[in-house]
């Protein structure tokens, strides 16, 4: 018996506990498989902003270190070479604040990123609706456009001002954060699942070809742009590239596996008189609802949130389209409560 598979959008969320879970039977052949992405598990809690607790993961310390000590010998001072990874890690931090704020404004819930080595993940869980989720996605590439005019007027004004003989350190660090910002545009913007332009591509072919056909085209589009990252890194002799092809490709198989899910949970029969109070899908038929405590499968709207098996009681039920939880009776239609048991 497996719990609950993530919603689209490389995001987990954790399922409390004295809930009724969804359940995916082997029988109908459904797949449970997580994302590869950094948990909160082995980090460090930095701040709290807005609601959203941000943390950095223990790896990021190892890879700065590296990354600090290999780098080149533009600055005259070591310094520099530290506020410029800081710099980079900020300029991700906003971008993911970007994605976290977006979601909250279309009902959606974040709560939490993480910062590591390959950047930031926003924990974001907007409505199972393909505008909700492109704008979810889309504000954090957007944080990155509005930044580029401010960061390039800096360093016209630096260059104009004569900060390159001057203070040559100081001009050298405007012009690389400028730099890396529109780097990081370009790159998050590439049409490759799971980087921004490819889930903004998704959302995008959502609203002609529906939730599951979306996913599994952009994934095959992953794929091919994992084929292209393997060739580049191979050219330039970068483990960083083959690193990102390898996360890359790992969440385009996972992405695989998700399409293949929401594809066969569509064709499932539906229960009338019930409806998420969240996104308003019908709950599928069958018990596909796992007992928190027994461990056994029941229909929880059959039962009014009660398990036939030991009688353990749920308050809130898990709808496995949008993953809210409400109480049953939020979920019922006039006239539809069945009766206590």
């Amino acid at each position: 018996m497996l719990p609950s598979a993530p919603t689209a959008g490389l995001l987990h969320r954790e399922v409390p506990p004295k809930e009724a879970s969804i359940s995916l039977l082997p029988r109908h052949g459904l797949w449970y498989v997580w994302a590869v992405l950094p948990t909160q598990q082995g980090s460090i809690k930095l701040f709290r902003f807005a609601g959203i607790q941000v943390f950095l993961h223990w790896s990021w310390f190892v890879v700065a270190i590296i990354e600090v000590n290999t780098r080149g010998r533009e600055y005259s001072n070591f310094a520099w070479n530290v506020l410029e990874y800081l710099a980079l890690f900020a300029i991700v931090l906003m971008h993911e604040f970007g994605h976290s704020l977006a979601c909250r404004s279309v009902g959606g819930s974040a709560e939490r990123i993480v910062l590591w080595p390959l950047g930031g993940v926003a924990y974001v869980s907007p409505p199972p609706r393909p505008g909700a989720t492109l704008w979810s996605i889309a504000a954090g590439p957007l944080v990155n456009v509005i930044l580029a005019p401010i960061l390039t007027v800096v360093y016209v004004i630096s260059s104009r001002a004569g900060l390159q003989a001057s203070a040559p350190n100081l001009y050298l660090f405007i012009q690389t954060v400028c730099y890396i910002n529109y780097l990081l545009l370009i790159f998050n913007l590439m049409p490759i699942f799971p980087l921004d332009g490819g889930q903004i591509l998704r959302s995008l072919l959502w609203f002609p070809l529906g939730r599951a056909r979306s996913l599994m085209i952009v994934v095959f589009v992953g794929f091919a742009g994992v084929a292209a990252l393997i060739g580049l890194a191979v050219l330039a002799r970068s483990i960083w590239i083959g690193i990102m092809a390898v996360f890359i490709l790992l969440n385009c198989w996972r992405g695989l596996m998700q399409a293949r899910l929401l594809a066969q949970v569509a064709k499932l029969p539906r229960r009338a008189g019930f409806a998420c109070p969240a996104c308003h899908e019908p709950p599928v038929l069958g018990a596909f609802w796992r007992c928190a405590q027994c461990l056994n499968p029941f229909d929880t709207f059959e039962t009014n949130a009660r398990c036939p098996h030991c009688g353990a009681v749920f308050p809130t039920t898990r709808c496995p389209e949008c993953g809210n939880s409400s109480p049953i009776s939020e979920w019922a239609q006039p006239c539809s409560i069945p009766p206590k048991l």
